[in-house]
């Protein structure tokens, strides 16, 4: 856009004195001024929607201004900066390009690769300061006893029983017969001394991918700089 300046001083003209041929206005300079003017107004932009081209420049608005004022490119760098300080995550569904290209600042780095976030704990130890890392993603076993207690048999007898008669061999203790029934009765000699053993079995499902929670993948970046 060009700016009207006048060619011919006119004012000057007046203070010539009379008969001086300088002291008239000529037409070419008229019509040189009249061309000069149309130019500078052909060459301005319109106020209502106006088309601009170049590079057109305008005031930075200050930090945090909510107005009708234009915003510059500046002042919307600054504002998504302080969008994204440094140490700030940044996340998205479906681009792996790093955020420096795709907000055009900063220095980021893959964060959390395979991990979930959770929220500081001031009073878990596990938690208690940032970027802690814990947890596994294969199932275990927690460590733990099982107990069960095994008497030992003692000695026993097993009592018997004769019909008709039959009698008993002389390592037979405390056999008896008797005539009206035509039975005798007995018992073993002392023996059978013996443990039980207990089985306990296995609980639980031991493998991997078992402790995982239901997980969404993202893309994560941390601003460092």
């Amino acid at each position: 856009m060009s700016n009207y300046v006048k060619a011919t001083d006119f004012a000057s003209k007046d203070a010539l004195l009379t008969g001086d041929p300088l002291k008239i206005v000529s037409g070419t300079e008229i019509n040189d001024e009249y061309n000069a003017i149309q130019t500078a107004v052909n060459t301005k932009a319109d106020i209502n929607s106006p088309a601009l081209t170049g590079t057109p420049t305008a005031p930075t608005a200050a930090v945090g201004t909510s107005s009708t004022q234009l915003a510059t490119t500046n002042f919307a760098t600054v504002a998504i900066r302080a969008l994204y300080p440094v140490g700030t995550i940044y996340t998205n569904a479906s681009n792996g390009t790093n955020p420096a290209t795709l907000l055009g600042f900063g220095t980021w780095v893959v964060f959390g690769a395979g991990r979930v976030m959770v929220s500081l704990d001031s009073s878990n130890s596990l938690m208690d300061s940032a970027e802690e890392t814990g947890g596994t993603a294969d199932s275990v076993v927690v460590e733990h006893n099982h107990t069960a207690d095994a008497e030992a048999e003692p000695d026993h007898f097993h009592n018997l029983e004769s019909k008709n008669g039959g009698g008993f061999t002389d390592n037979d203790e405390s056999g008896e017969f008797a005539e009206s029934t035509g039975k005798s009765s007995g018992r073993t000699t002392s023996a059978g001394g013996h443990d039980h053993a207990i089985t306990i079995d296995n609980e639980g499902v031991s493998g991997t991918n078992q402790n995982y929670q239901p997980y969404i993948t993202v893309y994560m970046w941390k601003r460092t700089a």
